[in-house]
């Protein structure tokens, strides 16, 4: 929802550019002097208050519009009496206006400019009866308030031009009255600025042709006649600003991309433009008498328009929280002054408009101090139990802050980052973690690595007042261990040699994504891996990650021990005499939690390794374990597949027919059972790990048609359901061993 705000913002750079007669030297970018504070606006008994946090949106002579900070946006009007504030409801869809009075507009449209239909609220008498124009009636738009019954607005005439009209609600209906004395052609009407004795400020359009495109009108409201009107470059009511003073008047213009701001002394003829410099984006500015009073989130500060003088208003390290004109030529600044004071400030002028007095009109309620109450960090996470996600929070003292939080992973230095915005039930300040660190270039992220990580958070209150509050904490991330798995993060990976001998690694992720398995990245391991066999053996040198085995011509067997982070060591020789056409591992078939080799020779013998769970000896010697396996052109040791004792085998013979040889759990079989026809299309059947996460390892099937992943169900007669997966896309006969 949009809404109306004396104190507009400019989402461009702003150039000030003050017509003045006389000007003195100065800068807007110079370094002004602080004021010091007056005495508190003279009031019976103790200042109203408002929370800290809270933007002055408009204000009038009884009291403040304010809106609590993100996320709760509620607006109440707060009187400066001291009396309780008051609620303040936008319509549906609809949005408020203010000329810096007391009679606040809540309308049917989101910007002032497009509201048909208005409702008059006079906040300065509490519980009065809300003035309803319907405008719709004259086939009129609103322009702005001018008093408890009474609006601006824009009108058509029959001959398809527009007047400008003041419009009041009396018991017997709508009266208009036109205001007279306006530029010929004049038309899209405006105002944003408060009312000051007695007269408006309104832009308009006056003519299609430049130089003088547009104008800025002064009217008397009681004779409802112009008093003067000074030409403009554009009309502005698409960006347009108007700000005004017993004193002077300013508007903004539009010069290419630049928004610049122009200034005019009313108590001279004469025009004379000066510039001041270059202002940030998200300006705020009113006048208060000759002091243009500007600034942003940082601070605001206050500029003589006929003396050049600058002053502080706002200190720019806690800076503001809101800016607003009052009716009269006054403005009201909420924020901290640079003696660190937090309030609401008036700035008024004496008779002559030339000194500026700030005084104190509201506090601004501090609030506890920002501090953890209690922490929700586990010291231990098993992502694998929690489904791969983890709630991290903490239990701040107040709502109102932005807490940002990192986790670390300590080995690496591999981090997530996140932030988390004000609450609006409670105090908890949490997230789900998905257990994923970003990569060190992009935005992606990679599953994350079992460890020790630290979880960092640093929590700054919205309206920068007082220090942040920090806190780091420790959490050990771990996963049920996962024999495909290299780089220690979960997840299966496949490692797979391409026509020149590189050796790729692929990152499965932890869990499929939307169904679909994805790979996360892939990395390239180097080059000359140029053996005969080769095959992930699980974790067969008593680390903690996953191993490989190859074998090169001369039948010599050849072991790489993972370190964990996705590479290897230097290769150990561990065999000799292994003359075996195929070779398959990574699965425990003698049911002693350790990771065996089968293997078969030219005469179909079936040979067993049982796995000692030692790198310098990692097998025991050969046993046989069946015959009549040379019927078959590929093995591939699975692990339990079917809820058995001990590890499976699925075959693959010349016709393309699939074979399952359930395991006994002792390093023997049961006789064959039927998977099904067709694969024969797969160059590669690899036993990956568990892709999907649930407990059982699956199967890729990896040829020139595709790659698909094959899902154990855990039932022998039907142990696999195909599924959806993006790897090695387009990308069928790129590699010669993929295990």
């Amino acid at each position: 929802m949009q809404h109306r705000s004396t104190g507009s913002r400019l989402a461009v750079a702003v150039t000030a550019v003050l017509a003045v007669t006389a000007l003195g030297a100065g800068s807007l970018a110079a370094a002004p002097v602080a004021f010091a504070a007056s005495a508190a606006a003279a009031q019976d008994g103790a200042l109203p208050a408002v929370p800290t946090g809270a933007r002055v949106l408009a204000t009038g002579p009884s009291g403040l519009l304010t809106q609590d900070d993100w996320p709760s946006v509620a607006m109440a009007w707060t009187p400066l009496d001291g009396g309780a504030p008051v609620p303040v409801t936008i319509p549906a869809g609809g949005g408020w206006a203010s000329a810096g009075g007391d009679v606040l507009v809540l309308g049917d449209a989101p910007s002032a400019r497009d509201m048909r239909k208005v409702s008059l609220r006079n906040m300065a008498v509490r519980d009065s009866v809300p003035v309803d124009i319907d405008l719709t009636s004259l086939d009129g738009r609103y322009v702005t308030v001018l008093g408890p019954d009474t609006v601006l607005a824009e009108l058509p005439k029959p001959d398809g031009s527009s007047e400008l009209a003041v419009v009041t609600k009396t018991a017997a209906g709508l009266t208009t009255k036109p205001v007279t004395g306006l530029p010929a052609g004049a038309r899209r009407f405006y105002s944003d600025a408060p009312i000051v004795d007695g007269q408006v400020f309104v832009g308009h359009m006056a003519s299609t042709t430049k130089p003088l495109a547009g104008g800025r009108s002064v009217i008397d409201i009681a004779t409802a006649s112009v008093v003067l009107t000074y030409g403009a470059s554009e009309g502005g009511i698409e960006y347009g600003h108007l700000l005004f003073s017993p004193s002077f008047v300013a508007w903004y213009e539009r010069e290419g991309t630049t928004i610049t701001l122009v200034a005019v002394d009313r108590r001279v003829p004469e025009r004379e433009t000066k510039v001041l410099g270059t202002e940030s984006t998200n300006m705020l500015a009113t006048l208060a008498g000759d002091w243009l009073v500007y600034g942003h989130s940082k601070g605001v500060r206050a500029y003589s328009l006929s003396s050049g003088d600058g002053r502080v208003i706002t200190d720019e390290i806690n800076g503001t929280t809101g800016l607003a004109a009052l009716e009269g030529g006054d403005s009201l600044v909420s924020g901290r002054r640079p003696d660190g004071s937090i309030g609401v400030f008036r700035l008024s002028t004496a008779e002559t408009y030339r000194e500026l007095v700030v005084t104190k009109a509201a506090e601004m309620t501090e609030g506890a101090p920002l501090a953890v109450t209690q922490s929700h960090v586990p010291a231990t996470v098993d992502l694998d139990k929690s489904g791969g996600r983890v709630k991290l929070g903490w239990t701040l003292s107040r709502p109102d802050a932005v807490v940002d939080v990192t986790v670390t992973h300590t080995a690496t230095g591999k981090a997530y980052r996140t932030s988390i915005n004000p609450v609006t039930d409670g105090t908890l300040f949490s997230f789900e973690w998905s257990g994923e660190v970003f990569r060190p270039s992009g935005p992606y992220t990679d599953d994350a690595p079992n460890g020790a990580y630290t979880v960092a958070m640093v929590a700054t209150q919205v309206d920068g007042v007082g220090e942040p509050v920090r806190l780091t904490l420790p959490m050990q991330v771990t996963r049920t261990p996962n024999p495909h798995d290299f780089n220690d993060n979960g997840s299966p990976d496949l490692l797979a040699r391409d026509s020149s001998g590189v050796l790729w690694r692929e990152d499965l992720r932890d869990r499929p994504l939307d169904g679909v398995v994805k790979a996360a990245s892939r990395t390239r391991i180097g080059s000359g891996w140029n053996y005969r066999v080769m095959e992930a053996v699980g974790n067969i040198g008593g680390g903690t990650a996953g191993d490989l085995l190859a074998l090169d011509g001369s039948h010599v067997l050849w072991l790489y021990l993972g370190y964990g982070d996705g590479t290897f060591t230097s290769r150990i020789q561990v065999g000799t005499g292994w003359n075996y056409d195929k070779l398959t591992g990574g699965s425990d078939v003698t049911g002693d939690g350790k990771a065996d080799i089968l293997a078969t020779d030219s005469a179909g013998v079936l040979w067993l390794y049982k796995g000692t769970g030692s790198y310098k000896t990692p097998y025991e010697p050969r046993v046989k374990a069946a015959t009549g396996w040379n019927t078959y052109n590929q093995i591939t040791a699975l692990g339990n597949i079917a809820g058995g004792a001990g590890g499976d085998v699925v075959a693959r013979d010349a016709s393309g027919t699939l074979w399952l040889h359930l395991g006994n759990g002792d390093g023997t079989f049961a006789n064959r059972a039927k998977v099904g026809t067709g694969w024969g299309a797969f160059s590669q059947l690899v036993n990956a790990g568990d892709v999907d996460d649930d407990g059982r390892p699956d199967l890729i099937a990896y040829g020139s048609g595709g790659t698909f992943l094959y899902r154990s169900t855990g039932s022998w007669s039907a142990p696999f359901t195909k599924a959806a997966t993006s790897l090695y896309a387009g990308e069928g006969t790129t590699f010669t061993n993929v295990f």
